[in-house]
């Protein structure tokens, strides 16, 4: 295959997309989100999730001083609120309001909120703050997670994969598409593997 070279930047794709909320430490009442596109895992144990953010961002100060800050994944019907939250800012109006969110309380949190309806919530509590260049990277142990009750089958499993979860792909917000396999699937037994994937098709 024929390749061309592109400079240096950041190409990792597709990435996830999530709603941050956080709120002012000494005034909680004032709250934001703001869409993060680079959130990722960082740790198991303890559990641990990062969130970038440039320094001018509103959001960026309410998570400083706070020490807080929740991940909320999000689903196809929030995509246009998500798109919303990252263009305009916090300081020129209520995001929340805008494009018809509520916040609601987040488990393990003492000011930061979660975000209503939102598939699954992270409350994460600072660990460490790294000045890499254009962002800070937030370091957050995960204290709490809220999970929509629909999302769960009659065992009481996560089927994160009912959420119909979006992601970030090159500027543009993309559904994740079909089930191709599972954690496991290339080496699982043929029986195995075929009550899988029945069981994932039917979702």
């Amino acid at each position: 295959m024929d390749y061309v070279s592109f400079p240096p930047a950041t190409l990792l794709n597709p990435t996830p997309v999530v709603l941050v909320s956080c709120a002012e430490k000494d005034h909680p009442e004032n709250r934001n989100l703001v869409t993060v596109a680079w959130a990722g895992t960082v740790n198991s144990e303890p559990p641990m999730v990062s969130v970038s953010l440039r320094k001018s961002r509103y959001s960026h100060d309410l998570i400083l001083n706070s020490g807080e800050y929740v991940v909320n994944l999000v689903d196809e019907s929030m995509c246009k609120a998500v798109d919303f939250c990252g263009v305009r800012s916090g300081r020129d109006l209520d995001k929340a309001a805008s494009v018809g969110l509520t916040y609601c309380p987040a488990e393990g949190m003492s000011v930061a909120p979660a975000v209503d309806g939102a598939p699954l919530s992270l409350s994460c509590r600072v660990r460490q703050v790294l000045e890499l260049g254009s962002h800070d990277l937030f370091l957050g142990e995960v204290k709490a997670i809220r999970v929509r009750k629909d999302l769960l089958d009659e065992k009481g499993s996560l089927r994160l994969e009912k959420a119909a979860l979006i992601a970030y792909n090159h500027g543009l917000y993309q559904s994740l598409g079909n089930i191709l396999g599972f954690f496991g699937w290339s080496v699982a037994r043929p029986d195995v593997l075929a009550r899988r994937m029945r069981s994932l098709q039917s979702v």
